[in-house]
C-alpha cells in the first residue's frame, strides 16, 4: 500500500509539474501559436499525426473492452477455450497493412511540407539574407540592399523572406517558434529556408542546438513590420552616416572612447560586411542588450565591463582595453543614441 501511494504522490507532483511549465512560455515564443506560413505547416503536421494517433487509441480501447466483456471467463465455463487464430493469415494482413497505410498518411505530407519549406526556386523574386550563427549571437546581411544588421532582424508581412544560413564556428540552428521551423546551420554550407510572416509584431528566435557554455542565451528577433515600414526602415537603414557626430557631449566622448579603444575593429556602423562582431548601427533600436538583457544604460554598461559574467564563453572577453566605468558609461551613452529609424520593435509590439 506504501509503494502504491507513493507512487500515486509522485505520478501526481509530475501532472502539477507539467501543468505549471506549460504555462511558463512566452506568446511569441511558443509552436503552438503559428503566425507565419511555416509554424502554420509545422502545426498542421503536429495536429494530423495527433489526430491519427488518437482515432488509433480509441479503436484499440473499443476492441480491447469488447475482447475484456465478450471473452471473459464464465461461470461454468472454467475450462472453455475460445477458437485460436494463430496463423490466420486475414488477420496478420489486417494488422500489418493498417500500419503502413497510417505511417504513409503522415510521411507523405510531411516529405511534402520538408521540400516545399526548403524550396527556393523563388528566391531572386524576394529578400535575401545572409544568416551568420555566431558564439553567441546572429548576422543579418541583406542582399543587393547594402544592409548589415545583428540580433534583430526585420521582415516584412505577408512577403517571403529566403535566409540563407552558415555557421562562422560551431554548428547552430535557427529557429522562429512562431513563424517557421528549424533549420541547421552549418560552417561547411550554406542552407537555406524561406519565412513569411502573417502578423506584425516582434517574435523570439533561439539557437536550437547545443553550441557552448551561453547557448541558452543565445536570442534573437524578428521584427515583423507592413511593408511599407519595411521600406521607410530600408530607406532609413541606407541613409545612415557612420561618420556623423552626436550632438550630446556625453555621446560625443562616447564615440571617441569607441574608436580609440578599437571597437570599430569588431563592431561596424554603417554596411561594412569586414566586421568580426555584431553590427551596431541601429544599436538604439534593438529590443534587448546582447540578445538577453533589457535595453537599458545600467545593463549596457555592465555588458561593456564584463561581459563574461553575462554570456560565458562569449567572444568579446578580453579583446578590447580595460576601460574605466566613467568611460563604459559614455560608450554606452553613444551606442543607446544609434537610432536610425522610427521603425522599431517597439512600434511592432505596438
Amino acid at each position: 500500500m506504501k509503494g502504491w501511494m507513493g507512487k500515486s504522490k509522485a505520478l501526481l507532483l509530475f501532472t502539477m509539474l507539467a501543468l505549471f511549465l506549460a504555462g511558463c512560455g512566452k506568446e511569441n515564443l511558443t509552436a503552438l501559436e503559428p503566425k507565419g506560413y511555416g509554424a502554420e505547416v509545422s502545426m498542421d503536421l503536429i495536429v494530423f499525426p495527433l489526430m491519427i494517433m488518437i482515432g488509433v487509441f480509441i479503436v484499440v480501447m473499443l476492441i480491447y473492452v469488447i475482447a475484456l466483456v465478450r471473452f471473459r471467463k464464465k461461470k461454468g465455463q472454467e475450462d472453455f477455450i475460445p477458437k485460436q487464430v494463430e496463423g490466420n493469415h486475414k488477420l496478420e494482413t489486417i494488422w500489418t497493412v493498417i500500419p503502413i497505410i497510417l505511417v504513409l498518411f503522415i510521411a507523405v505530407p510531411t516529405v511534402f511540407a520538408t521540400f516545399d519549406l526548403a524550396d527556393d526556386s523563388q528566391a531572386s523574386e524576394h529578400i535575401n539574407v545572409e544568416v551568420t550563427g555566431n558564439q553567441y549571437w546572429w548576422h543579418f546581411n541583406y542582399a543587393g540592399e547594402e544592409i548589415v544588421t545583428s540580433q534583430d532582424l526585420y521582415i516584412p508581412t505577408g512577403e517571403r523572406v529566403y535566409l540563407n544560413m552558415q555557421s562562422s564556428d560551431v554548428i547552430h540552428s535557427f529557429w522562429i517558434p512562431s513563424i517557421a521551423g528549424k533549420m541547421d546551420v552549418n560552417p561547411e554550407n550554406v542552407n537555406t529556408m524561406y519565412i513569411e510572416a502573417n502578423e506584425e509584431g516582434v517574435y523570439w528566435g533561439k539557437c536550437a542546438e547545443l553550441c557552448g557554455p551561453s547557448h541558452s542565451l543565445m536570442d534573437f528577433k524578428v521584427v515583423v513590420v507592413s511593408p511599407e515600414e519595411y521600406d521607410q526602415w530600408v530607406s532609413d537603414m541606407q541613409s545612415v552616416d557612420p561618420e556623423s557626430v552626436p550632438e550630446d557631449a556625453v555621446a560625443q566622448e562616447g564615440q571617441e572612447l569607441f574608436e580609440a579603444n578599437s571597437c570599430v575593429a569588431c563592431h561596424a556602423i554603417g554596411s561594412s560586411p569586414a566586421a568580426t562582431g555584431p553590427n551596431l548601427t541601429n544599436f538604439g533600436d534593438r529590443s534587448t542588450v546582447a540578445g538577453i538583457l533589457e535595453p537599458t544604460k545600467e545593463n549596457l554598461v555592465d555588458w561593456i565591463m564584463d561581459p563574461e559574467s553575462i554570456k560565458p564563453g562569449n567572444k568579446m572577453t578580453g579583446a578590447y582595453p580595460s576601460i574605466s566605468e566613467e568611460e563604459a558609461n559614455s560608450i554606452a551613452e553613444y551606442l543607446m543614441q544609434l537610432k536610425p529609424s522610427e521603425i522599431t520593435p517597439e512600434s511592432a509590439g505596438n
